[in-house]
């Protein structure tokens, strides 16, 4: 069987067991050896439910996750910095006190 072939025919097993079940086909729905075909053909079982034209694709990926959370942490570390700078500076008798403490 070619690479083409065996991914169609996991996708063919992904429908039809939708079809038989009437629902999203789980892992323990399938045979070991299916189960591992599946994945081993189509990806982590969402992604192969999602190839399979089973379930939407999920909203972002994990890229765009990553880059929007590394947006976030940045502007937080401005306003944190922006923050400090507008604090007013201790004086040396404030600071030598502290130190003191």
């Amino acid at each position: 069987m070619l690479n083409d072939e065996k991914k169609e025919s996991a996708i063919t097993l992904l429908i039809r067991k939708s079809e038989e079940l009437g629902r999203l086909p789980k892992k323990s729905d399938f045979a070991d050896a299916q189960v591992c075909l599946i994945k081993q053909k189509l990806g982590p079982w969402p992604r192969a439910l999602e190839a399979a034209g089973l379930k939407d694709r999920s909203g972002m990926s994990a890229a765009e996750k990553s880059r929007i959370k590394r947006e976030r942490s940045g502007k937080i570390r401005k306003q944190r910095e922006k923050a400090l700078k507008s604090l007013p500076e201790k004086t040396t008798e404030e600071k030598t006190d502290e130190q003191k403490n």
